[in-house]
């Protein structure tokens, strides 16, 4: 099934680097933030580089 929330932060990241709007950047943020603890470590980078991402719209 592998990791919802972390599925969630790929999906958000991804719709607001489309988007670029302060909605999507925002929930962008919060399901990076939520997926960071319950992650792998794989997973963490590719957290940090959506958060990079993110950070790079904001």
């Amino acid at each position: 099934m592998g990791n919802h929330l972390f599925q969630l932060a790929r999906d958000f990241t991804e719709q607001a680097t489309q988007q670029k709007d302060q909605h999507s950047i925002e929930k962008a943020k919060n399901a990076i933030s939520s997926a960071y603890a319950n992650s792998t470590e794989a997973e963490k980078v590719q957290l940090r580089e959506f958060q990079e991402n993110i950070d790079n719209l904001s």
